[in-house]
């Protein structure tokens, strides 16, 4: 018997030509145009498909044939004899939570997670096996327990523990719920149809058109109807001209792979393949491109056709990164719209890819039809919930508080701008720095001292989270039970002065698609065990993984709709369509193709033994969509970055295969410009210039009159920080969430030694050791340090009290003390020709010993200044301290030279401390440099009350602070490579 089975040729636009061809048959009668059915694999197909009707037609008015995609056979009124007796497919998050609860029923076994969240993913990972066994047609139960490599089989039987949920549990639950696997019951309907058409031909045409039959079931489908008298199989892509030696070698990576198991199933050969549309043009792109990608035993051919077909319309793209390729294939797509009905796309699997381009287009007043959707847990609602469940885990953290208070749905109550203004007030109040004590009473202890503004706005968002605050963190709870807190608190927080948080969280299909998820999820959850609340951010994301949405959020708020010329397709929307300017982005080894993962649970051996497709099996689908969408359009680029996610990028196979081809040949891919138009969209038209280092030259009574010792160092070293700190009033902002770092260690070690040396002056304690350790010990357990930093500096810190007593009993066996003094703050007005000028101090100890003179000691826990910095004035902080106390500027008990300055390291590591004395305790030589110093800041002083002084940043690049904390505001490394400051100076 004959078999109806067809191919359109490469090049040629698949859905034009399959209408062209069904109109040509049918004629002109408008009934016998509609009496049929044509079949193809997605619902985007079956969209286009109608679409190709009007353009075949030239728009006529027409009634057309019943297009169906294969995946929706469940939802199309087909006349199955059996098939309204199965059962129905289990819902998803149904499916989910009830494999989620027989994993953690597993208590541990072989591995097992302990909590739902963890076990919620695992779950998918199962049906995700399920699905692909149900497809393949295998019955894991009787197939799995052989599949064991005795090698292995230790190993397996762990394995083997969870793979019983899919062999007994889970079967037994689905008899039990008279339910069936939403997979398994695709290919029922597959099969059942076969079957009804076989025993009962139907009267109409039927076509299956553009499938690779991936899954049996459509094989068995397709072989029916290729013998049905009015019966049509049209193949997509066909190779027809490769030889018969590398047809019959080929490996399940290649893209023909699919169609020759394909044509083996319906016991045909290429021979019974006839065109579909007749005397079509031969295609050489398509010659070079599966030349290029030929099995290994047939690349003899390269060298026999040294010359090969031209490559006309094909282009090459390298940008340097993923942003820059974004940013060029939306050139691409903007310039093909400058011909006048002209269409173009971006294919490509990878998302992130997308998203970019997405985002670039509308810098170009295009916005891009996104056939793949959004990813729901990126939406506005999602990431709203997302934030509050992570708030409520994290007890407060202020990262996480933060960016739900900033987060657009947030009202709290009142209106949108008064609930930003008072989370930045509560920001600057709270937020930033260390962080503070866990929980809602931790943050009100750090607000202790804020205005009563910031107080009440937090007590507006505990009343707006009460149905979470109820449900402790440390006590377990039903799933849904806490997600329908979660969702209550989030409708209370999205509540505005004017609206409704309901109205708010909900809105758009972004929202009604929240809803309806976590609706199922809601009804799904009871199948759970209690869980503890800290659970809740990782099982919400785990609902919410795989879930998408076709938004429409772009186009709100801009005049316009989506370009309908312009697309963005994943492979699988891309297949059997065409338009006039393909890009094919992302051809990156793990992207396209992707990764030739068998699973988690089953090895490659494994997989063969038990049936399951090979992993390369998806490589041979993804080169098929890779060639398909190469021929699909008169102008295609091909897109590799050099770089992704900072690393290298591995160009796809293809591109590799294709390269060395062409570079036999002595040729090579032309390179497409969109990269230079990018890179010259955004430079100058008279080239980068950096800019020029800042010069402020405030008026001289808006200069800084009162600095402190250390300010001075910071004075001489970056002038500018000074101009942003005291004249612009721009004090650098802490970091969210600080983490305690030295300064923190160090006020710590300073307190300490002050309370020690509060009590206990001049008369030294026989238990010097043990109190000192409490002193430290006080100053730690007063810091509120979280309990693993509490722990880790304890011992530092007695290392330090060790070090500090012993070399105390040293310095009071060699100076008689009079006096101590610590934490001394000091003041001394210096009168200067233009106006007073003040300068401060609070020296950390000051001792006055018993022939007058002092000794002054600065504590350090960093870096110490070398003697050098000191002789070469960029540390005068000790000079200054001294110069202070010889001119009374630290009272009138310790008005005297200072004989002594000194450093003490503190660290409290391997040496936990050491003494340093500037000027080797040479008193003669520490007065005159006390007296220098001091002379040298008068100077300053002068200088900058001088009109035309500026404040530059930076003025000698090798006296410059290690860190400044304005370097961003002065724009440093914008200008410091291309200027030398020293001449700015």
């Amino acid at each position: 018997m004959a078999l109806n089975l067809f191919t359109i040729p490469p090049g040629v636009p698949f859905l034009d030509a399959l209408a062209a061809g069904w109109l040509r048959e049918r004629g002109d009668d408008p009934l016998n145009i509609s009496d049929g059915l044509i079949l193809v694999p997605t619902r985007r197909a079956a969209r286009a498909l109608a679409e190709a009707f009007l353009r075949v037609s030239g728009g006529a008015a027409m009634l057309l044939p019943r297009i169906i995609a294969l995946g929706a056979l469940d939802e199309s009124p087909l006349a199955l004899e059996g098939a309204l007796d199965l059962p129905p497919a289990v819902e998803r998050a149904h499916r989910l939570s009830v494999l989620a609860y027989l994993i953690l029923q597993m208590d541990g076994m072989g591995g097992a997670p302990r909590t739902a969240d963890r076990a919620w993913t695992l779950a998918r990972e199962l049906a995700t096996l399920m699905d692909e066994a149900d497809r393949a047609g295998i019955d894991l139960a009787t197939r799995l327990p052989d599949a064991a490599d005795p090698v292995h089989a230790e190993h397996w039987s762990r394995t083997l523990d969870f793979l019983r949920i899919v062999t007994h549990a889970w079967p037994a639950w689905l008899n039990e719920q008279g339910l069936i696997n939403p997979a398994a019951r695709q290919v029922a309907l597959l099969n059942a149809q076969a079957a009804f058409w076989e025993a009962h031909p139907p009267p109409h045409p039927v076509v299956l058109a553009g499938t690779t039959a991936g899954i049996p079931a459509v094989a068995r489908l397709a072989r029916v109807i290729a013998r049905l008298p009015l019966g049509r199989v049209v193949l997509p892509v066909l190779d027809t001209e490769m030889p018969a030696t590398a047809w019959n070698a080929l490996e399940d990576s290649h893209p023909q792979a699919g169609l020759a198991c394909l044509i083996a199933s319906l016991d045909a050969t290429r021979a019974d393949v006839r065109p579909w549309v007749a005397d079509a043009p031969r295609d050489e792109r398509f010659v070079t491109l599966s030349r290029a990608l030929l099995p290994a035993a047939a690349l003899g051919a390269w060298q026999r056709e040294p010359h090969g077909p031209p490559l006309d319309g094909i282009w090459r793209l390298k940008p340097r990164d993923t942003q820059e390729e974004a940013e060029a294939i939306a050139a691409i797509l903007r310039a093909a719209l400058e011909t006048p009905g002209r269409t173009a796309a971006l294919i490509t699997p990878d998302r992130d890819l997308a998203c970019r381009v997405s985002a670039a287009l509308p810098r170009h007043f295009v916005i891009a039809d996104d056939s793949a959707g959004e990813r729901l847990t990126d939406t506005p609602p999602a990431v709203f919930l997302r934030l509050l469940a992570q708030v409520m885990a994290e007890d407060w953290a202020p990262v996480a508080l933060l960016g739900l208070l900033k987060h657009p749905l947030t009202g709290a109550g009142l209106a949108p701008a008064a609930c930003r203004r008072h989370a930045r007030a509560l920001e600057l109040a709270a937020l930033r720095g260390p962080r503070p004590m866990p929980g809602l009473s931790g943050l009100r202890r750090a607000l202790a001292k804020a205005g009563e503004g910031v107080n009440a706005f937090l007590s507006r968002v505990e009343t707006c989270l009460e149905p979470v605050l109820r449900m402790e963190a440390s006590v377990a709870r039903c799933p849904a039970e806490a997600l329908s807190a979660l969702i209550a608190a989030a409708q209370n927080l999205a509540a505005t002065d004017t609206e409704p948080g309901e109205t708010r969280l909900w809105a758009e299909e972004e929202g009604e698609a929240l809803a309806a998820t976590l609706t199922a999820a809601l009804a799904a959850l009871p199948n759970l065990p209690d869980q503890h609340g800290d659970v809740m951010p990782g099982l919400l994301d785990a609902v919410l993984e795989g879930e998408v949405v076709r938004s429409r959020r772009a186009l709100r708020g801009r005049s316009g709709a989506e370009h309908p010329r312009v697309f963005i397709w994943g492979p699988l929307e891309a297949r059997l369509q065409s338009v006039d300017v393909a890009v094919l982005g992302g051809l990156v080894e793990t992207i396209w193709p992707p990764a030739p993962e068998p699973g988690p649970w089953l090895s490659r051996p494994m997989r063969a033994t038990v049936g399951l497709p090979s992993p390369e099996e998806t490589i041979g689908l993804s080169a098929h969509d890779f060639l398909a969408a190469a021929v699909s359009a008169p102008e295609v680029i091909l897109s590799c970055p050099d770089r992704r996610d900072g690393a290298p990028a591995v160009p796809a196979r293809w591109l590799t295969r294709l390269d060395a081809l062409l570079a036999g040949q002595k040729r090579s891919l032309p390179p497409h410009p969109a990269v230079d138009w990018v890179r010259a969209l955004d430079r100058p038209a008279g080239g980068v210039k950096p800019v020029a280092p800042p010069r402020p030259c405030p008026p001289v009574e808006v200069r800084p009159s009162r600095l402190s010792v250390t300010e001075i160092e910071t004075w001489l070293r970056d002038p500018y920080s000074i101009y942003a700190r005291h004249i612009l009033k721009l004090p650098a902002l802490k970091p969210l969430d600080q983490e305690t770092d030295a300064a923190d260690y160090g006020m710590l070690v300073h307190a300490g030694l002050n309370f020690f040396l509060r009590d206990h002056h001049i008369v030294w304690p026989q238990d010097a050791a043990d109190l000192m350790r409490r002193a430290m010990l006080r100053a730690l357990g007063e810091s509120e340090a979280r309990e693993a930093l509490a722990a880790w500096w304890a011992p530092r810190l007695e290392r330090i009290a060790a070090w500090v007593v012993e070399t105390e009993w040293e310095r009071r066996a060699a100076h008689l003390l009079a006096g101590v003094e610590t934490e001394k703050p000091g003041e001394l007005e210096i009168a200067r020709p233009g106006r007073a000028f003040r300068l401060t101090a609070r020296a950390d100890r000051i001792e006055r010993r018993a022939d007058g003179k002092l000794a002054i000691l600065d504590y350090k826990t960093g870096l110490v200044p070398s003697q050098g910095d000191v002789d070469a004035g960029l540390a005068p902080q000790l000079l200054l301290e001294a110069a202070m106390a010889s001119r009374g500027g630290f009272g009138e008990t310790v008005t005297a030279h200072a004989a002594e300055l000194i450093y003490w390291h503190l660290s409290g590591g391997f040496e936990p401390g050491k003494a340093t004395r500037l000027f080797k305790g040479d008193g003669n030589k520490v007065r005159a440099a006390v007296e220098d110093a001091y002379r040298n800041l008068l100077t300053l002083i002068d200088q900058y009350d001088e009109p035309e002084r500026c404040y530059l940043a930076r003025p000698h690049p090798s006296w410059s602070p290690r860190f400044s904390d304005h370097a961003q505001l002065a724009r440093v490394a914008e200008w410091s490579l291309a200027v030398d400051p020293e001449d700015e100076a």
